[in-house]
């Protein structure tokens, strides 16, 4: 841990933090293809930097991919010759591998065993390791992303001699990972033994369908049926369902990822069991209780805080309002890849509204704080707006640890929470007062065992082992250096 220092600068104007993917496929579905296109704009926010979709017919597979949103990555008509009943798709953020177009998902591959689509969420940790053992042997790489890496175990011919290769290259990963993988005739959705990342299953006229977020199965107007199984391959078919284990259930440690909750999934959305919007809620109702503060007014930073920012108004009963207007044109100042356009972005996005909250004394609830710049810019606007008194409520604790697994934010020196105590943090934000959601009261807000839930980056407490030499940009570096 580095020692606060109210000196030290918070964050380079070149660090990079984004978010996690999505992921959604359909078996058995004349329109699968539209249906995928749909799951994906669905969970939009999971992913704005690419897109793509894979199909298949049970002889060949078909991709269309690009760079941008859904609707730009997948523009109107390009799906008109992939009527397939077969199809797997992919949001991006890149928290391995640079947003170069070789590392858009899904990865399509022609090897001797036929074609294979990939569709992965999460992050390998031993990525590195593998990678550099397969580039030992002459193994040539296409991309710069951690994914590919299995593509090249599933074509290994020590993998394929096993009873079950897509099992035993499963068992030789660690990290955190959801898999869509397609072959011409099956996807096979896959869950890590810890259950790091959400995966759910629903129906929709006969159809098997894998998401993410029920948010999707909700677009496509599937019933959800249960999620996959940390440890789980679920094979899906036009003939229906197969399901088989690669990690017996009595050895799956389980570790949710709470910043599901926190930050990332649709408020719409179960994830892990729970209602993401009633999770937020629970958070923001426990910051009352630990607080006393007077005020007028209770404000969320949208859009995220907004649940919890409910919680706190209905335990309070300090009234709720609305601070800010909202462009909704603008994408999440979190993931944005520079100091200057996150600036921009929020300048952009939240602009105050005056009249509401002039002469106000304000509780303003945001869902996490993790470089404290964007923050800062938002607390500025309130004061120039007029606000007497800004306290400043997080629904999560500091987050003071690097995270491994799919949020990408990889060093300690990069986190505010790290380098500061809160009272430096209140400083430099520029306000009257800051409270974090303790570690307790966060989980005591959800409803499964606080032990199925992975908290690292707030506690520090890792529940899979880390490669301490593991980087997140360690490929793009080698690309770099190679060129």
């Amino acid at each position: 841990m580095q020692t606060p220092s109210s000196a030290r600068p918070i964050l380079g104007p070149g660090f990079e933090i984004r978010h996690y993917c999505g992921l959604f496929g359909i078996a058995g579905h004349p329109k699968a293809a539209d249906l995928t296109h749909l799951g994906l704009y669905a969970q939009q926010h999971r992913g704005q930097e690419a897109a793509g979709i894979c199909t298949a017919d049970g002889g060949r597979i078909l991709r269309q991919a690009g760079l941008g949103l859904v609707t730009d990555a997948i523009p109107e008509g390009s799906l008109d010759g992939m009527q397939d009943p077969l199809a797997v798709g992919h949001v991006r953020y890149s928290t391995t591998g640079g947003g170069s177009p070789t590392n858009i998902q899904p990865l399509l591959v022609q090897a001797a065993y036929g074609q294979r689509a990939l569709c992965h969420n999460g992050n390998l940790v031993n990525a590195s390791s593998l990678r550099s053992a397969y580039e030992r042997r002459g193994h040539i790489f296409n991309s710069t992303s951690d994914s590919e890496v299995i593509l090249h175990m599933l074509a290994d011919e020590r993998y394929r001699r096993e009873a079950d290769p897509l099992a035993a290259v499963l068992r030789d990963l660690r990290g955190s990972y959801c898999l869509l993988l397609m072959q011409p005739d099956r996807i096979e959705a896959v869950r890590d033994p810890s259950g790091n990342r959400p995966l759910c299953l629903g129906r929709v006229d006969g159809a098997w369908v894998v998401a993410s977020e029920t948010c999707a199965l909700d677009m496509v107007e599937a019933e959800y049926v249960r999620d996959v199984a940390p440890g789980e391959i679920v094979t899906l078919t036009e003939e229906g369902l197969g399901s088989r284990r690669f990690v017996d259930e009595a050895a799956c440690r389980r570790a949710h990822c709470i910043f599901e909750l926190i930050y990332f999934s649709d408020p719409s959305s179960r994830v892990f069991e729970e209602s993401v919007h009633l999770a937020r809620k629970a958070m923001g109702a426990a910051l009352a209780r630990e607080d006393g503060v007077a005020a007028d007014l209770v404000i969320p930073v949208p859009n995220c805080a907004r649940c919890a920012a409910i919680g706190y108004h209905e335990q309070s009963g300090i009234p709720l309002g609305r601070g800010f207007t909202t462009n909704h044109y603008v994408g999440r100042s979190f993931i944005q890849p520079t100091q200057a356009i996150r600036d921009l972005t929020v300048r952009l996005k939240l602009n105050p509204i005056r009249d509401a909250v002039a002469g106000k004394r304000l509780i303003v609830v945001e869902d996490s704080v993790v470089r404290g710049t964007t923050t800062r810019a938002k607390m500025q606007s309130l004061r120039r707006a007029g606000a007497t008194e800004i306290h400043l409520r997080v629904a999560s604790p500091p987050i003071r640890y690097p995270c491994h697994y799919g949020i990408d934010f990889p060093q300690r020196s990069e986190l505010i929470a790290n380098q500061r105590s809160v009272d430096e943090i209140r400083d430099y934000l520029g306000i009257d007062s800051l409270v974090y959601l303790s570690h307790e009261q966060m989980l005591n807000s959800v409803q499964n065992a606080n032990a199925d839930y992975c908290t690292a980056c707030f506690s520090g407490a890792y529940p899979m082992p880390i490669d301490e030499n593991f980087r997140k940009d360690l490929f793009e570096a080698s690309k770099q250096v190679s060129r």
